[in-house]
């Protein structure tokens, strides 16, 4: 069988616009990792360090207010990143379509002598679930750029984003699955909702939105693929709001 040769990672420049795209609606890629994945990685900046944040999210192609494609998330008004975004709105987001598992070091530990080996320790279940988690689903991952704005409180946009991140979600039947892998914690209930509603209830709950302007594909060979969005008037297609690719 003939093994797969790994590109050098030099072997493509970067550091500026690389194969560029201008298009009037997200990569299919793209817009294929934002419906399959469950979370993102939110990056805020403040004038000093960024920070990274993995968040829960609602991915909409466009909406009643916005007729181009948004993220929706929330967030707790006093967190870093929220103080980051009334600063600073330019975020980047992080998104991919592939699990993987970090594998062992090319030199086994020295200080082990004797048997069994260490992969004979493992039990069959284990051992299942770790080839699972090591083969690569896919084989992209997607730097989103965007302005991200809070939603103006106690207005129509702010309750129409809500019901939706609610509505169209699935965190309750994640957490009822996760619920009976890894059994209850005490500051995780499943009950009715599954703990959604905590994700938008309060007074202080704040409403992030953010509008898609470009971004980077990036494959597993190390190429790459920026692109740009046009923002422009389109009809119909997408009132129906999607949360990680669920209507």
């Amino acid at each position: 069988m003939t093994e797969v040769q790994q590109s050098p990672l030099n072997w493509e420049a970067s550091a500026t616009v690389t194969h560029p795209q201008v298009c009037s609606s997200l990569p299919s890629e793209v817009e294929a990792c934002l419906k399959n994945a469950r979370f993102l990685h939110l990056a805020t900046c403040d004038a000093m360090f960024p920070h990274i944040s993995l968040m829960n999210y609602t991915y909409l192609p466009s909406t009643p207010f916005n007729p181009n494609p948004v993220i929706i998330m929330t967030t707790n008004p006093s967190s870093k990143k929220t103080m980051n975004l009334i600063n600073n709105p330019r975020v980047s987001l992080l998104v991919h379509d592939w699990v993987s598992h970090r594998p062992p070091t090319r030199n086994p530990d020295p200080t082990r002598e004797g048997s069994p080996p260490p992969q004979a320790t493992r039990s069959s279940l284990a051992s299942l679930l770790l080839n699972m988690n090591t083969s690569a689903l896919s084989s992209i991952s997607a730097t989103i750029n965007g302005e991200a704005r809070m939603v103006d409180q106690d207005s129509e946009e702010e309750k129409w984003c809500k019901e939706k991140h609610l509505d169209n979600n699935t965190f309750g039947d994640q957490a009822r699955e996760e619920q009976g892998l890894f059994g209850s914690t005490p500051h995780a209930p499943v009950e009715g909702d599954g703990g959604a509603s905590c994700y938008i209830e309060g007074e202080e709950v704040r409403v992030v939105l953010v509008d898609v302007k470009e971004g980077r594909i990036a494959d597993w060979k190390g190429g790459v693929k920026d692109w740009s969005l046009i923002t422009e008037d389109r009809d119909e297609r997408g009132r129906q709001g999607l949360v990680n690719g669920v209507s």
